[in-house]
């Protein structure tokens, strides 16, 4: 009787989905996909792959092949961290909504995107940036626990939110400076005790400071490696400054001609 029910059950799923298809987020477009995601396929290609070369520890970009600033400091014991996509004009809307609009369903797509990026050699726990109490109760959830909680269901390891805590709220890093956000999130976080490895998950690696404070943290706490992964990866903020400098002179030769 129950493989019936199920049978029955997964062929109203399959009718629902033909006389009712999932729209996408992004093009508006409706798509008969398995799962119903929120982002169809022909978008998600669009998301695109953070370029190589890459600093083997952090993950940055470098391509001039020079020794690499973001983790010059970083403690033994931490890394490599790894990111899937750029936070790019594609991406940046979407990571918005699914950190403060409520779209948390986007975490099954995001973690499609960051499985093939985790070492699940290393049987290590999925552990997720905890959220300070008072913007977890102002948006309902944690995007990083949704993210790990997907990325556990994809690759079959570990979620173990309970292995961090944040005991500090800070003010929010978006307009600091790379020291300010490390100044901010000092002694923000606290770990259990626990010699088993972790991989940190987080929606966005911006200067690395916050996946750097909880990596201290746990291996204060025991864990003789930690590594991280992120949906989304800012752009350096030289190559940000670069890219609008080769638009501006790119517009002003344009007039000169004309």
């Amino acid at each position: 009787m129950p493989r019936l029910m199920g049978s029955w059950t997964d062929g109203l799923v399959r009718w629902e989905q033909r006389m009712l298809p999932a729209e996408c987020l992004v093009c508006q477009q409706r798509h008969h996909e398995v799962g119903e995601p929120l982002v169809c396929a022909a978008c998600r290609m669009q998301w695109r792959a953070i370029p190589a070369p890459i600093c083997s520890l952090c993950g940055e970009p470098q391509p001039l092949g020079l020794a690499c600033r973001v983790c010059a400091e970083w403690p033994a014991g931490f890394g490599p961290v790894r990111s899937a996509v750029q936070l790019d004009a594609r991406v940046r809307p979407l990571v918005h909504r699914f950190k403060y609009l409520g779209w948390w369903r986007l975490a099954d797509s995001f973690a499609a995107r960051m499985a093939p990026l985790v070492d699940r050699a290393s049987d290590a726990d999925l552990i997720p940036i905890p959220l300070a109490a008072g913007r977890r109760r102002r948006r309902g959830y944690n995007q990083a626990e949704r993210l790990a909680a997907a990325l556990s269901m994809q690759t079959g390891l570990p979620c173990r939110s309970d292995r961090l805590g944040r005991v500090r709220e800070t003010p929010t890093q978006t307009r600091l400076t790379p020291e300010g956000r490390l100044a901010n999130l000092a002694d923000a976080f606290a770990a259990a005790a626990s010699d088993r490895p972790a991989i940190l998950v987080d929606d966005v690696f911006t200067t690395g400071a916050t996946l750097l404070s909880a990596a201290g943290a746990l291996l204060d706490a025991g864990a003789p490696e930690v590594q991280a992964i992120t949906f989304a990866r800012a752009e350096p903020p030289l190559a940000g400054s670069a890219a609008r400098l080769g638009t501006l002179i790119h517009f002003r030769v344009t007039e000169e001609l004309v």
